[in-house]
């Protein structure tokens, strides 16, 4: 059973990640939109939505943990690769981009959590 503390940081990471995601594919999808190649669009949507991000992570979710840029910016290069290579495999089975996109950017939640409570925001 876990603990009051973490199911209240869970629930704070879930509420920030959809705002995040909200971000993030709301900018992946527009440049899909404007006629941006996924790849190119996920690229971009990382590499802005990154900072986004972090904000709403260390001062909304993990607000014990020091100062982490670094870290978290390693963090999200390897998201990102596991994200892509997502994408790739999504696409060989979703044709639209958009699915594809929702599909991959879904599946990596969990890995995000782990990855961000255990090697970045360390108290």
């Amino acid at each position: 059973m876990i603990s009051r503390d973490r199911a209240a940081e869970i629930l704070r990471f879930l509420i920030a990640g959809a705002l995040n995601t909200a971000f993030g594919y709301g900018l992946y999808a527009g440049l899909i939109w404007l006629g941006l190649d996924r790849y190119l669009a996920q690229a971009i949507g990382y590499v802005l939505g990154t900072g986004f991000n972090y904000i709403t992570y260390s001062r909304g979710v993990f607000t014990g943990a020091g100062p982490a840029k670094m870290r978290f910016a390693l963090s999200y290069a390897g998201n990102y690769l596991i994200n892509l290579a997502g994408l790739k495999l999504a696409s060989h089975f979703i044709a639209d981009p958009y699915l594809a996109g929702a599909v991959t950017t879904f599946a990596v939640v969990l890995l995000n959590y782990a990855v961000l409570k255990r090697l970045v925001f360390r108290a």
